[in-house]
C-alpha cells in the first residue's frame, strides 16, 4: 500500500510489486495497481551504474481507473504523476 499525500489529503494506493530486479550494477523494482488504486496500470523504477555515472529510469504505463469517481479525475492525476517523478529525480541528485 502506498499513502499518497496531497493539499493536507492522505490518498490510499493499493499496489503489488511483481519483479524486484538486484544484480551487479543493477537494483530496482516494479508494482502493478490492485482495485481501488486512483489509476489502472503499472510502474518500475531501475537504478543502474553508466560507467561512474548512476542512472534512473521511471516507466509507468498507466490509464484512468476502471470504475469510480477516479477516473474522472484522471488528468489531475497524471500532473500529480509528473510532479511526483520530478521529486524523485531531485532526490537522485
Amino acid at each position: 500500500m502506498i499513502v499518497a499525500r496531497a493539499l493536507g489529503c492522505s490518498i490510499r494506493e493499493p499496489v503489488e510489486v511483481t519483479e524486484v530486479a538486484r544484480t551487479l550494477g543493477r537494483v530496482g523494482f516494479a508494482y502493478r495497481t490492485l482495485p481501488g488504486h486512483p489509476v489502472d496500470g503499472e510502474e518500475a523504477f531501475i537504478l543502474h551504474r553508466a560507467g561512474d555515472a548512476v542512472v534512473l529510469t521511471v516507466r509507468s504505463l498507466t490509464r484512468p481507473a476502471r470504475s469510480g469517481l477516479w477516473r474522472f479525475a484522471y488528468p489531475l492525476l497524471r500532473v500529480a504523476q509528473l510532479e511526483a517523478r520530478r521529486r524523485y529525480l531531485r532526490a537522485l541528485r
